[in-house]
């Protein structure tokens, strides 16, 4: 069988083994004696999960308790250490290259007594062949009749790339406990389930729209589609001075992201982001003149800037590394684009949207290699979508880890469009927006520019 490889970012799931002395009953769902009152009824060398199945949110919801005991058989003297291990594969359908070695962190405790980390294995991470289950390293500790475990899983939005998607994310893992001398003296199944929680706010999408007064309003994403935005907060005044607004990669609600900005002299000016969403934008750097012989401008979804110019030329600005609004020399893109009204990007490696004059909506990938160009493979959305005049790639508004889409219809309602990834081609899957939309709600006439 071939094994699938991918990187979970960041800490994917932060398990904790608490003390049962130290933990409020209702807090594990039960007691020590409780524990023990099952593993009379179990099998010697049986591992039991309590309360069955258990759910994980991944996301920022906070920890759950997994549960199991271990009853050994008579006789078992000495140390007995253990793992739990989980199946040997991956999402590959959820991107993503190798899994980080930090991506799950454990500390552990046994029977109230309490054994400091805990430490995760992902052996495919090795260069070696075959590769062993991920895995966590129970503490070794003195063997008795039975042995209360408690699990407390924590897990970020990344954890749902651990399991199948055939299987809901519905993992079995194994426990097993060794004797000294390496005999397997207790093993079991303990169930899980992954579902997706809140994602981080570095991973959630954020919308700006500025006011018919200039002031610009920030709101940041929930991740609840029936709810996609918080209550916006106040940026700053002043933004009427701008023809042009558009973000350099998208911001986030961690306060992440720039700006770009046009005045009515021609003059385009950086906002950097600060990582503080209560004041995300850094004082504004001038880049330069000249800007104004472009009647579109928007980002790459890389962190560049694509510009039209009047006889329909699109070119490119690829940003330099270290970013801060530094562009290298503009490359010629290809002619046609004056065909277009409305153009945004998607958050991320996945490209850019393109209305025609028709209503038609096409879609344009970002290739795999780079340098290049900025787009590649059009392909046709759907029709009918000059129904709205405001179109904007917010980033994800879900659970889903996919880019999403705002439209703004011209009663001023606002609707979400949530993105949709197709799997062929398998090796560039493309991220779409569903023909399916949701009310986010209405009044948003009241503003002159969505970004």
């Amino acid at each position: 069988m071939t094994r699938m490889r991918r990187t979970v970012t960041g800490a994917a799931l932060v398990a904790t083994l608490v003390p049962l002395a130290l933990a409020a009953p209702e807090a594990l769902g039960g007691t020590a004696a409780h524990a023990a009152t099952a593993a009379t009824t179990a099998e010697p060398g049986t591992v039991v999960q309590e309360g069955g199945r258990l759910t994980v949110p991944a996301g920022e919801e906070g920890a759950v308790t997994l549960r199991f005991t271990a009853t050994l058989p008579a006789g078992v003297t000495g140390k007995v250490s253990g793992a739990l291990h989980l199946p040997d594969q991956l999402d590959g359908e959820a991107g993503g290259g190798e899994v980080s070695d930090r991506a799950l962190v454990s500390t552990c405790a046994v029977d109230g007594v309490a054994y400091g980390a805990c430490p995760w294995k992902f052996p495919f991470n090795d260069m070696g062949f075959p590769f062993d289950p991920p895995s966590l390293t129970l503490p070794s500790v003195p063997a008795a009749t039975t042995l209360a475990y408690a699990v407390t899983l924590d897990a970020d939005e990344t954890a749902l790339r651990l399991g199948s998607p055939d299987t809901k994310r519905d993992l079995d893992a194994r426990v097993e406990l060794k004797d000294g001398t390496g005999a397997v003296v207790a093993q079991g199944t303990v169930q899980l389930s992954f579902v997706p929680g809140t994602p981080r706010a570095s991973e959630r999408g954020t919308l700006h729209a500025r006011d018919r007064s200039g002031v610009l309003w920030r709101y940041e994403g929930t991740s609840l589609t029936t709810r996609p935005f918080e209550r916006r907060k106040k940026v700053g005044g002043g933004w009427q001075a701008y023809t042009v607004i558009t973000p350099l990669g998208k911001p986030n609600a961690a306060g992440g992201g720039a700006l770009v900005a046009r005045d009515r002299s021609g003059v385009l000016w950086y906002y950097g982001g600060t990582g503080n969403p209560d004041a995300p934008f850094k004082p504004r750097v001038r880049i330069g003149g000249g800007w104004n012989q472009y009647t579109a401008l928007t980002g790459d979804s890389v962190g560049g800037l694509v510009a039209r110019d009047a006889s329909g030329v699109l070119w490119h600005y690829e940003t330099k590394h270290g970013g801060g609004g530094n562009f290298y020399g503009r490359v010629k893109v290809g002619g046609g684009w004056n065909a277009y009204n409305r153009m945004t990007t998607l958050s991320g490696p996945n490209g850019a949207l393109a209305r025609d004059a028709a209503g038609a909506l096409w879609k344009y990938d970002v290739p795999q290699i780079a340098p290049g160009p900025p787009f590649t493979r059009k392909q046709l959305v759907g029709t009918g979508w000059n129904r709205y005049d405001a179109l904007v790639g917010t980033g994800e508004l879900g659970r889903d880890q996919n880019s999403d889409l705002v439209a703004r219809d011209a009663s001023g309602n606002l609707w979400l469009h949530q993105g949709e990834r197709l799997d062929e081609p398998r090796w560039n899957p493309t991220l779409y927006p569903s023909a399916t939309r949701s009310l986010i709600g209405g009044g948003w006439n009241t503003y002159d520019l969505l970004i």
